[in-house]
């Protein structure tokens, strides 16, 4: 079969937008309109509000008691995403509702952990009846079959989650700036109240970048504690730096309700990739108690190439501060030259975006390939690196540097992002750094892309970083600054 071209992806945008009821269509949003946020809240009655604005936590709790059903609780996400616009199968979302409320009037019980819980996927993550294609056009067309299903899909399905919605990168709440990458859609869909928990990628970012980008929270584990066996991916088998799954929502608590799920299935049974560890309160109840006596934070504002614009500058110094009232203390990667990638490109003969010919040049042959020797030898300066460091929201096509959420992946750290309270960018205050001069290089296109009128109402969010499969410690650490930020 011939790979599509332009108009056959013309069409499937085509088939995806008749998917929508045409009940929940709604006018052009203002050209003028900046944070669609509230605007999109108008669309739903008070019962969908009620439903969609609750945590996931607080949604599986009145499921279990029959406050809700889990049917009202699809139709209410679905429409809120389908105002959000992603890929869909409401309809697939509607009857596996249906089915869970069958089982609820006949037992009185739920049936698994995320008994009628919309879980929103990346496209990456594969499930049975649907498409994956991560932005390549080549490979539009092919449905996943049942043996394609990643198995975290599986996990949650058989925790009797609702899947309603595939979502891809470019979807921002605020017009003029981008929602961040490549978990975007992830990150805008459940900004807008468009799912209450979702499940994002991340090799140099890609959760903690739109979750800082969107106001909500993410957490990023380490390589083997979440399976990523049947994701989608390029470079398949490079493990330089590899990628993990993780959660994304608006509350902390649902990233945890996230992770025992996952966990508490021993995905390491079904993904040798996988340790066998699952969720461990004791490390949790131990770093609370460690918090009593107050916690020990080191704060990077400049990693000595290139200095955070102002807003972001200003929420890590409102969080210090707000971290010291409470008595806590403070102190690009490819072997392949791009091959895979571009390969993938030319199956519909799509150019290449600037931001990918950056790390992995315009064309195949531009870069390189690293012979194994080369990459035996970046895998030793990698451990070396790893060894001695223990010693030791953005606008599209703007967003050039990586260096504050790789060196994470580079390290297989644990880390999360934390929205600060009530902080938003604000022109009026945060101009450029008086005095600042940039360096050349990257630093200087950074400086010069920050524009307060832009980035005005923007979310600022900070990322905590913990060690190596260190989750429970990084979400209890979570907890303390959200309750500091809070206060």
């Amino acid at each position: 079969m011939d790979p599509p071209s332009y108009r056959h992806i013309r069409q499937k945008k085509a088939e995806t937008n008749a998917k929508l009821p045409q009940e929940w269509l709604i006018p052009e949003p203002p050209a003028e309109l900046r944070d669609v946020t509230e605007y999109a809240r108008q669309f739903s009655s008070p019962v969908e509000i009620a439903v969609t604005e609750s945590t996931a936590h607080e949604l599986v709790g009145k499921l279990a008691y029959g406050k809700c059903s889990s049917l009202e609780v699809a139709r209410a996400f679905c429409h809120r995403a389908a105002v959000a616009h992603q890929l869909i199968f409401f309809d697939k979302a509607f009857k596996r509702g249906q089915e869970l409320d069958g089982y609820f009037h006949e037992h009185k019980k739920v049936s698994g952990t995320l008994h009628g819980l919309p879980v929103s996927l990346k496209d990456s993550v594969g499930v049975g009846g649907g498409q994956t294609t991560i932005g390549y056009g080549g490979w539009l067309g092919k449905e996943d079959t049942a043996e394609d299903e990643a198995l975290v899909a599986e996990i949650l399905r058989d925790a009797r989650a609702v899947f309603y919605v595939k979502t891809s990168t470019v979807n921002n709440i605020v017009g003029l700036l981008s929602a961040g990458g490549s978990s975007g859609g992830e990150g805008a869909l459940i900004a807008l109240q468009g799912s209450p928990m979702g499940v994002g990628t991340d090799i140099a970012g890609s959760i903690r970048i739109p979750a800082g980008a969107n106001g909500i929270f993410g957490l990023k584990p380490s390589c083997d504690r979440l399976p990523y066996k049947n994701l989608a991916q390029s470079m398949d088998g490079q493990e330089t730096i590899g990628a993990v799954i993780g959660p994304m929502t608006n509350s902390i608590a649902d990233a945890r309700l996230f992770m025992q799920t996952v966990l508490e299935a021993e995905p390491w049974k079904n993904d040798p990739g996988v340790s066998e560890l699952k969720w461990r309160p004791a490390e949790e109840d131990e770093t609370r108690e460690q918090a009593k006596s107050g916690l020990s934070f080191a704060v990077m504002k400049n990693d000595g190439e290139v200095t955070p614009h102002p807003p972001i500058l200003q929420g890590l110094d409102i969080t210090v501060a707000k971290l010291r009232a409470q008595g806590h203390e403070w102190e690009a990667l490819s072997a392949d030259a791009g091959a895979d990638i571009h390969r993938n490109h030319a199956l519909s003969g799509e150019p290449v975006l600037p931001q990918i010919a950056v790390s992995y040049g315009s064309a195949l042959g531009t870069l390189s390939e690293k012979s194994i020797t080369s990459l035996w030898e970046l895998h030793t300066r990698k451990l070396k690196y790893q060894e001695a460091y223990q010693s030791a929201s953005y606008a599209p096509e703007k967003f050039c540097y990586l260096g504050y959420g790789g060196f994470v992946n580079f390290l297989d750290y644990t880390a999360s992002v934390v929205p600060v309270e009530d902080v938003k960018v604000d022109r009026g205050v945060d101009g450029s750094v008086v005095g600042y001069v940039p360096g050349e290089g990257v630093d200087g296109f950074v400086y010069e892309s920050y524009d307060p009128e832009v980035y005005h109402g923007a979310p600022v969010s900070i990322q905590i970083v913990g060690r190596r499969l260190q989750e429970e410690k990084v979400h209890v650490i979570s907890e303390v600054v959200e309750a500091a930020l809070k206060a």
